[in-house]
């Protein structure tokens, strides 16, 4: 049992480490999860892994909306006040995406960009917020040369976000063939509800009726085996795919 104990260990090091090396994480995880593979791998999944799990946006994202129907402000006078108390990194990129959820990009940008400076430069999390603020300020060139970057570097970080933000983003700044390439590239590779809805959603935007149908129709589909509380959760996403209709049927 001891053996198998530490084999476990092990695997779920070895698990973690190629995790942090795929995702561009500071080598000094994949240091302590071989010098101390038990406690190593516990730390990281708390700290890395299950931050950047679906699981736990999941969780953020209806947490995070239970609190702006409840008091709109409150997240980022928080986030202002633990800034102004403790200016660490951590709490300038809470800061910073506070200011992107409050429809503040221009001061989400100057946050997020001081944020890159520091010792959290390279974390994929913040050049993602940063190429969104960016998207939001309408500065979709920069946000454009963020987003191929962060693919280029690090393959293997939420690649359907990356992914939907670079068709959005290409969109916006006209680039519509561009922008329906990534689309079908998103369909081929994640084929999930968010990349129908957003695949219709553009379609609509270019007055293809066509594809956004057949976007629609592949959701729907999808729909059909969801949950209440998955349904709850879509809430959004599915409201914003029947406004899109709705304005077109209206021109």
């Amino acid at each position: 049992m001891p053996i198998a104990g530490l084999g476990l260990h092990i695997i779920a090091a070895i698990f973690f480490a190629v995790h942090a090396i795929r995702t561009g994480q500071e080598r000094y995880w994949v240091y302590l999860l071989f010098i101390a593979p038990g406690v190593g791998s516990v730390v990281y999944f708390i700290a890395i892994y299950l931050p950047q799990s679906k699981l736990e946006r999941g969780l953020r994202k209806v947490s995070r909306a239970a609190v702006r129907s409840l008091d709109p402000g409150r997240a980022l006078r928080e986030a202002r006040q633990a800034f102004d108390l403790t200016p660490t990194a951590q709490n300038r990129m809470r800061l910073a995406e506070a200011l992107l959820e409050a429809g503040e990009p221009a001061e989400a940008v100057s946050q997020f960009d001081a944020c890159l400076q520091g010792p959290l430069a390279n974390d994929p999390e913040i050049r993602l917020g940063a190429a969104r603020a960016r998207l939001l300020n309408g500065e979709t060139g920069a946000a454009e040369l963020m987003l191929r970057g962060l693919q280029d570097s690090h393959k293997d970080f939420r690649p359907e976000t990356v992914l939907l933000a670079l068709a959005e983003v290409l969109a916006k700044s006209g680039q519509q063939e561009a922008a329906h390439r990534c689309y079908i590239d998103a369909v081929a590779r994640f084929g999930t509800a968010q990349v129908h809805a957003e695949f219709a959603i553009w379609a609509m935007s270019v007055n293809d009726m066509v594809t956004a149908e057949q976007q629609r129709a592949a959701l729907e589909q999808i729909m059909k085996h969801w949950t209440r509380s998955t349904r709850q959760y879509n809430r959004e996403l599915i409201n914003r795919v029947n406004a899109a209709f709705t304005r077109q049927n209206k021109v």
